[in-house]
């Protein structure tokens, strides 16, 4: 089961109803930022996972 386009259409237009033409390209910004800073903190704790992993190598003269 997908999404058609009768259904996405369905969603808009309740989302219109719900928020109003006025309010809608706000909320879509806010959304666009709160996804954005999402996958910036999946990044951070990707490379956070890596740098605990891979420990500083003590290298002294050996």
């Amino acid at each position: 089961m997908g999404l058609s386009f009768g259904h996405i259409i369905i969603v808009l237009v309740i989302v219109l109803v719900l928020f109003g033409a006025g309010k809608l390209p706000a909320v879509m910004g806010d959304l666009g930022k709160g996804l954005r800073s999402f996958k910036d903190g999946l990044k951070g704790e990707e490379e956070k996972s890596k740098t605990e992993i891979l420990p500083p190598s003590d290298h002294k003269g050996e």
